[in-house]
């Protein structure tokens, strides 16, 4: 199947290798590849996973994009789209090695962070000959990498190029319809509110608020080491907070928030766009997961920052 939305993500830390060619997540295949993932671990891909269990739900979204469904033999307890993909069996890292093996999968996908939480129970699977690739983009930049392994994972490269060619020519389109660079608001855009922390300038959802035609307002944020996350603090949020023209969050598993609560925030109304009444919110998985989905998430920010 095809998703709408889309994010373009090559990653750095996950390469496809060719013996004597130096390092490229975007060099041409060859017909021996390898994949050298984000913990390291290098895969020699032979011939393409048929029986692939997806621990993170945006493997699961793109390897259905990638019209890779039917080798999807298992997924995590979070998915949430596409629909086909919450008819699969689920897996947890807190499964024991028996359930995996009994659904005899030859990849599991993985990201850093269940990697490293899991990491015993990962190794046991390798150690009885299942391949594990751990890998999670943060960046726009990266993910047309990502998408490009996992199309040759799956054997579906033809297609991981196709649903490139595709986002490129959105966002083009987007960008020409976005206002003169005078007329675009100033936007603040939420990841977690309990925190005050906002998204890393290079993030996808920062991408896809310049892309639409915002301006990011906490440019100068700090982004938190291997994540798509950056902290910025209360005190310097309502220090900009009469710049502050448009109030985006996104809200989903990541940032449980509502309009009442950042209306309601002690200190708040100093903020331009609280008191004029520009907060909005945002599905999370439309903004900060590398899917074709970032597409709608672009198209979801324009609609907000410009109604008319």
């Amino acid at each position: 199947m095809r998703t709408i939305g889309a994010a373009i993500i090559g990653c750095a830390v996950l390469l496809i290798v060719f013996p004597g060619a130096a390092r490229s997540g975007t060099a041409a295949l060859a017909d021996a590849r390898r994949i050298v993932d984000d913990a390291g671990r290098t895969i020699t891909v032979d011939r393409p996973f048929r029986r692939i269990i997806s621990l993170y739900p945006a493997h699961t979204e793109n390897l259905f994009a990638l019209d890779a469904g039917d080798q999807v033999v298992g997924v995590s307890p979070s998915e949430t789209y596409p629909r086909e993909a919450l008819q699969k069996p689920v897996f947890s890292s807190h499964d024991g090695a028996e359930k995996f093996l009994a659904a005899q999968p030859d990849l599991i996908l993985a990201r850093p962070m269940i990697d490293q939480a899991y990491g015993p129970l990962l190794a046991q699977l390798e150690g009885l000959g299942i391949k594990v690739v751990s890998v999670q983009p943060h960046t726009v930049a990266e993910m047309f990498t990502y998408w490009r392994i996992l199309g040759t994972l799956t054997g579906t490269r033809a297609r991981a190029d196709q649903m490139i060619a595709e986002f490129e020519r959105s966002v083009a389109e987007f960008r020409r319809r976005a206002p003169a660079a005078d007329q675009r608001p100033k936007v603040y855009f939420e990841s977690i509110h309990g925190k005050m922390k906002t998204f890393a300038p290079e993030s996808m959802a920062v991408f896809a608020l310049t892309t639409a035609g915002g301006v990011n307002v906490a440019a100068d944020a700090e982004p938190v080491s291997g994540t798509n996350i950056a902290a910025y603090g209360k005190e310097k949020l309502l220090e900009r907070g009469a710049e502050i023209e448009v109030y985006l969050a996104q809200v989903g598993p990541m940032n449980r928030t509502s309009l009442e609560i950042i209306r309601n925030e002690p200190g708040f109304q100093v903020i331009r766009a609280v008191r004029e009444g520009r907060v909005f919110l945002i599905d999370e998985g439309l903004v900060s997961r590398p899917t074709m989905r970032l597409l709608d998430g672009i198209a979801a920010i324009a609609q907000q920052i410009y109604p008319n």
